[in-house]
């Protein structure tokens, strides 16, 4: 859940407006001859010799139905390349995975990944082809780029469409209620109380997939960064720390007392993700912390139900301060060693196009704004989304941590799931966390570690 120059130093927290970015988004059918296009649109490339490619991307249902989609479009003007697809876990498996098999060069050409800090932990001047000069560049917004940016090149294209992170909730549960979206975390800690009251698991826990764990403290970032505009700044060069900078350390607490009010439910550790979504759709559960990328799967899984479910930012202590943290999509990068690098270069150019975007969006429903210039989303987004929109509008949104700072522990989801059960208090969750970022930030060569 998951993301977020950012070259070895933190870029500065923004707000990103929906109105301007789509506003820069020209209707899909005007971009006809746009560089991205020609570029993935085949014509002469077609015509070379049978080339195959592989492409690694994790196995969530959604994303590998988005793979086959670009797939699929790609060899409709590309028959002469074949791709061959290939899946890895998610999580902290995932990224072992990845790193593991750039280490040994059993990297497939092209694999798709996580922008941000998780991007800067791949040693990208070793393992990742640069991109910067690319003619495809030109079509992605330059929004996205810092967040694939490394000592100035840019190694990777956009995958998909934004994200954010907060709660969904389940509005039948509310309405029969009498219930009002909070818009701070007493109020959603009173709602939840209500809800307990009668009988209806209050907040979902799905710590099976550890990875879920993590949410409750990752979009708070928002209200971090409204209390401490240089946090991201300062926790890169070690000037600041997660257990010792109050409105970090509060976002810890607020996952800590989810598990001392009893509002998750008690099967939490045993409970999967989908399971969770199962939950929210269907009422036995009321929120549920998570990304919107959940969106795809709930209207997958639970069409019937969209109708029943909303979408609110994580909120902070100040009703005033309420908005939304972001996370950027993951990118598609070219394995430095790949033996096919041109026709590599072709199916990313075709991914970063109007093109790729209308492949994607087929199977895939877009969680927020499209970073691919000439692409938008469509007008029958499901209601939650629309949820969001507001906090875009009035520029009330901010970026994960991740992509303000390439600071990024690989066992938060581990610590988090601590906090969560209380094995571990807020506070000693956010000093582990602190000794978590250490090894990489050295690794990383930051001054101040």
């Amino acid at each position: 859940m998951k993301t977020k120059g950012m070259k070895t130093a933190a870029i500065k927290p923004f707000a990103v407006s929906l109105c301007t970015l789509l506003l820069a988004l020209p209707l899909a059918a005007c971009s006809d001859g746009d560089a991205g296009a020609s570029e993935g649109s085949g014509g002469a490339q077609g015509q070379g010799k049978k080339v195959t490619i592989s492409l690694l991307v994790d196995n969530a249902q959604e994303t590998v139905n988005s793979a086959n989609a670009y797939i699929e479009a790609f060899k409709q003007v590309n028959p002469n390349i074949t791709i061959e697809l290939e899946t890895r876990p998610g999580g902290s498996e995932g990224d072992n995975i990845v790193k593991t098999r750039l280490a040994t060069g059993d990297m497939t050409d092209v694999f798709f990944y996580n922008s941000g800090s998780l991007m800067q932990a791949l040693s990208p001047e070793k393992n990742l082809l640069d991109l910067t000069n690319e003619p495809f560049q030109a079509d992605v917004l330059d929004s996205f780029k810092p967040t694939v940016t490394y000592n100035g090149k840019i190694y990777g294209v956009p995958i998909g469409s934004t994200t954010a992170g907060g709660w969904f909730y389940n509005k039948k549960i509310y309405a029969d209620l009498g219930l009002k979206v909070p818009t701070t975390w007493a109020e959603l800690m009173a709602n939840s109380e209500k809800i307990k009251a009668v009988g209806i698991t209050p907040i979902i826990g799905t710590y099976k997939d550890t990875w879920t764990s993590q949410v409750v403290v990752l979009a708070d970032f928002y209200n971090v960064q409204a209390q401490v505009p240089s946090f991201a700044d300062d926790f890169t060069a070690h000037k600041a720390t997660n257990a010792n900078t109050p409105a970090m350390l509060r976002a810890f607490e607020k996952l800590q007392e989810l598990n001392d009010r009893g509002l998750l439910n008690k099967d939490l550790l045993a409970t999967t993700y989908d399971a969770g979504l199962k939950m929210l759709a269907e009422g036995s559960g009321a929120h549920y912390p998570m990304l919107s990328s959940a969106t795809p799967t709930l209207l997958q899984n639970f069409p019937d139900q969209m109708d029943d479910i909303g979408f609110f930012a994580q909120p902070g202590d100040a009703a005033e301060q309420n908005g939304l943290t972001i996370w950027m999509p993951g990118g598609g990068y070219i394995y430095k060693e790949s033996k096919h690098i041109e026709e590599a270069k072709q199916f990313l150019a075709f991914v970063a196009s109007v093109e790729g975007v209308k492949a994607s969006a087929s199977v895939s429903m877009p969680t927020g704004p499209y970073l691919i210039k000439g692409a938008s989303m469509p007008d029958d987004v499901p209601a939650l989304v629309k949820d969001m929109l507001p906090y875009f509008d009035s520029g009330k949104t901010a970026p994960a941590l991740e992509f303000v700072s390439p600071v990024k522990g690989p066992s938060l989801e581990q610590i988090t799931v601590e906090v969560g059960t209380g094995i571990k208090k807020a506070k000693e969750g956010a000093e582990a966390y602190d000794r978590d970022v250490e090894k990489q930030a050295k690794q990383l060569g930051l001054s101040g570690w």
